[in-house]
């Protein structure tokens, strides 16, 4: 990928901003919860291993070595299945009743989603393989 670097930071920005957005509304309690908010902080603080998550990622974008790259994949495939954890947790039905979601987690899942293909398609120059005589 050609802007993998930028296509990277604005990933991340998305994933950090998202996470102050409503990501869903329970109209029984009349309020809306975020990352960072949840009634009596009953589903904990999301928000928080997303920034993480974002603020790493957009380290090991900028960095240039290979190590980089892998440690890159791996954080994101994390960020995945954490997603996927929260998506159930956030959206799940209690009592006949079930929260409407917002936009926030629309676009929490799609800054996931793309900081996973950023991950998978980084621009790195390999170096030309020394021939040998095969001896």
């Amino acid at each position: 990928m050609k802007h993998y670097k930028l296509i990277g930071g604005i990933a991340c920005i998305l994933l950090f901003a998202c996470c102050f957005m409503p990501w869903t509304y329970y109209a029984d309690l009349n309020k809306n919860f975020t990352g960072f908010f949840s009634e009596k902080n009953i589903y904990g603080k999301p928000g928080i291993f997303f920034s993480f998550i974002a603020v790493v990622s957009a380290i090991l974008i900028t960095l240039d070595k290979i190590w980089a790259k892998r440690t890159h994949i791996f954080f994101s495939a994390i960020n995945i299945g954490y997603l996927v954890k929260t998506y159930i947790v956030y959206t799940s039905c209690y009592n006949a009743y079930c929260p409407e979601t917002n936009y926030g987690f629309y676009i929490l899942i799609g800054s996931c989603l793309l900081m996973l293909l950023v991950s998978l398609f980084p621009n790195v120059k390999l170096m030309p393989e020394e021939e040998t005589d095969g001896r």
